[in-house]
């Protein structure tokens, strides 16, 4: 029997990806450890590598093609010894409608039986008033507005897959019922469809990447669940420019430290000093970590990633600028692996390279902590009663109050605070 290539779960929180390109083609020799395709998840473009070896007997999804769900058959593989006609064992139609178990073919055809009636397509009602519809297409069919009741299905046993809902659509469907509202109507209501509304300008479409639609959906869950609170504090930095200029001078070109390296080392020191601030919530309890990894948004094509540099208040501030340097690289080639990404404590969102001077950070789930950092500016400040010039850098940070209460939130920027105007401190 052929062996089933599966889409590979790349991350633990992964549920589907899009098979990006395939790197072998069929008929292809592969042997065990072969880069065969490209799998696009909702962080990063990632490798998939045979586990046996074979000849590639059949493509089952085609390259490009979205939403493919783990454990999908993606592939079929014949062993040594097996030829083509090994594949007419193997309910090859039934897989690629997204039945993933296979079936062996008769021995011998069986007699046709008299005057059969012809098959009727099942509709996706027929089961008892249930709809029967894969993930995928009644997810298809929610965000266009369409009645899976009145769409035929092709799949097993009636099944509504992703090709009936598209075909729905393009012939113009049955809209879903849609309740009444008796609350007033508003202007204009948000858009659920890429159709242009009227008096809407002309506009160019832009397709929606994996890595968009896992942004918009976490970013949604994040800001409907948990209850955030924020907390800004005004840095003054001149010190800590100071110091960066004299390290980066002694380094003559070896390493160049950026603000941001040192900005991540004084959010994980801070973060040991006042530990109840790294940390989670679960519905068991909340969890405190021992490590301070910080995450560090990067943007990138289509979005952004957060790279995570682990036990940063272990680290220098040479290491913790190479590692930066290293995982930024790697997040916009895509080439990101998930221990690289996952498990971070606590986040850092920095946009004063962009003349940001104050912003606000969603939650980065299951974090309690993000620490949005804006741009350090010129302001005049009062000194010993004098009025002086100083460099001052905004930083809000957004905390889970179901983990964090406001006291905590208040000491740990303190401390920051502390830290980053007495960067020598951070030494010791």
């Amino acid at each position: 029997m052929p062996v089933k290539i599966l889409m590979p779960a790349l991350s633990p929180t992964m549920t589907e990806g899009t098979l990006a390109k395939w790197l072998v083609g069929e008929g292809d020799a592969v042997k065990s450890g072969d880069v065969i395709a490209e799998i696009e998840t909702d962080k990063a473009t990632m490798e998939v590598e045979a586990v046996e070896e074979g000849k590639l007997g059949k493509i089952l999804v085609a390259e490009g093609t979205e939403g493919v769900a783990v454990n999908n058959v993606i592939a079929l593989l014949l062993e040594e010894g097996e030829d083509d006609s090994a594949l007419a064992v193997v309910d090859v139609s039934a897989i690629a409608a997204g039945n993933v178990g296979t079936s062996p073919a008769p021995v011998s055809p069986a007699p046709a039986p008299a005057a059969a009636p012809t098959a009727t397509p099942a509709s996706a009602a027929d089961y008892g008033g249930r709809v029967v519809a894969s993930p995928l297409a009644r997810r298809m069919a929610s965000q266009a507005g369409l009645d899976l009741a009145g769409v035929t299905g092709t799949g097993p046993n009636g099944r509504v897959v992703k090709a009936d809902v598209e075909a729905a659509l393009a012939s113009g469907g049955t809209p879903a019922t849609v309740v009444a509202s008796t609350a007033p109507a508003l202007a204009q209501a948000a858009p659920t469809t890429a159709e242009k509304l009227p008096f809407e300008p002309d506009f160019e479409l832009e397709s929606l990447s994996t890595m968009r639609k896992t942004i918009a959906r976490r970013l949604t869950e994040s800001k409907q669940q948990i209850p955030h609170f924020y907390l800004t504090v005004d840095c003054e930095i001149d010190e800590l420019l100071a110091m960066r200029k004299t390290f980066n001078d002694k380094a003559d070109g070896a390493y160049k430290l950026s603000v941001n390296d040192m900005v991540i080392k004084v959010a994980a020191i801070a973060l040991r000093r006042v530990p109840k601030a790294n940390a989670s919530w679960t519905d068991e309890g909340v969890k405190l970590y021992k490590s301070a990894d910080i995450s560090v948004a990067v943007a990138i094509e289509g979005g952004l990633i957060t790279p995570v540099v682990r036990q940063a208040d272990n680290k220098g501030l040479e290491a913790i600028s190479s590692e930066m340097r290293s995982l930024s690289e790697k997040a916009r080639n895509g080439k990101l692996v998930p221990e690289e990404y996952q498990g971070g404590t606590f986040s850092i969102s920095n946009l004063g390279m962009y003349g940001i001077k104050e912003f606000s950070a969603v939650i980065n789930p299951p974090q309690a902590c993000i620490l949005a950092v804006g741009a350090g500016v010129q302001r005049p400040v009062v000194k010993d009663g004098a009025l002086a010039v100083a460099t001052v850098m905004s930083c809000t940070l957004s905390v889970d109050h179901r983990a964090v209460d406001g006291a905590i939130g208040a000491e740990y920027l303190s401390e920051f605070k502390r830290l980053i105007e007495d960067p020598l401190s951070m030494l010791l």
